[in-house]
């Protein structure tokens, strides 16, 4: 489990301004700070990954750099998950990308997902990174995952979250042991309609408008 702001950076301002019922008046300040999140994130997974050396030329001598061995493969749920994945894809820029479309099913007493779209690249032997910026039960992500199995199986699973409830965390790191959690803060509970306590409200309306 990493958390990213356990100790104080500039994520902790980021983070700070996506609860802010005032900035979140600003929805693209809002995206930006997603987008943000997602870059020290990738960033600090980036240092977890595989590299090759290799011979650069310069202008003036020959050196040696390390390159990643290959782009890990970028997965997120539509359509809150969209500025967060951008702020992956900023960093990781040559890699492939996954999407899924999935939603909670309302007023059932138990959370029930649907997941209606999902489109990917091969998976097998690859570093899979699923980011979605809300992991409240963890079922979404759970299912979401098992869903892309279909395509293959990672050598390497990371699964990143801007909020986490510690019910949600447990459920995932149950549910999918191999995957490696990366959060920027673990909030208080869930309530009882399994929402995020602060929490920071629907990361889908506040970046693109409400919905009917």
């Amino acid at each position: 489990m990493h958390v990213v702001c356990a100790e104080p950076s500039i994520a902790n301002h980021f983070l700070a301004e996506l609860r802010d019922k005032e900035v979140q008046k600003d929805s693209l300040r809002f995206r930006r700070n997603l987008q943000r999140l997602g870059e020290i994130i990738a960033y600090r997974i980036s240092a977890h990954l595989s590299y090759t050396d290799k011979v650069i030329q310069t202008p003036l001598a020959e050196t040696t750099g390390k390159l990643l061995h290959d782009f890990p493969i970028l997965a997120t749920v539509l359509r809150a998950g969209l500025p967060f994945h951008q702020g992956f894809l900023n960093y990781f820029d040559q890699s492939p990308s996954a999407f899924v479309a999935a939603y909670r099913i309302e007023g059932t007493a138990q959370v029930q997902v649907q997941v209606d779209y999902l489109s990917a690249p091969s998976l097998d032997e690859r570093v899979l990174i699923l980011v979605d910026p809300m992991l409240a039960s963890g079922k979404s992500l759970v299912q979401t995952y098992r869903a892309m199995l279909r395509f293959g199986m990672p050598r390497q699973v990371h699964i990143a979250a801007v909020i986490a409830s510690p019910e949600g965390l447990a459920y995932v790191a149950r549910e999918i042991p191999e995957a490696n959690l990366w959060v920027a803060a673990i909030d208080e509970r869930l309530n009882e309609q399994a929402y995020i306590i602060p929490g920071l409200g629907d990361a889908g309306d506040l970046s693109y408008g409400s919905k009917l």
